[in-house]
């Protein structure tokens, strides 16, 4: 079984790692109601997707 012959640094570990954070992911606005929306899905708020409305969502939803 194979050792090593020296200790992997903090540094030379660090660096090795500093690819392996997380990112932020994007994040638009909908063009009917400016919600802020993932791309490429449609809005939870108003149901439209590329100016065409696929999910029946009601308004009254709030009273």
């Amino acid at each position: 079984m194979a050792v090593p012959f020296r200790r992997t640094s903090k540094t030379k570990k660090r660096m090795r790692r500093t690819h392996l954070k997380k990112e932020v992911g994007a994040i638009t606005t909908c063009s009917k109601c400016g919600a802020p929306i993932r791309p490429h899905r449609a809005c939870t708020k108003c149901g439209n997707y590329k100016n065409e409305n696929v999910l029946n969502i009601e308004e009254n939803e709030a009273e």
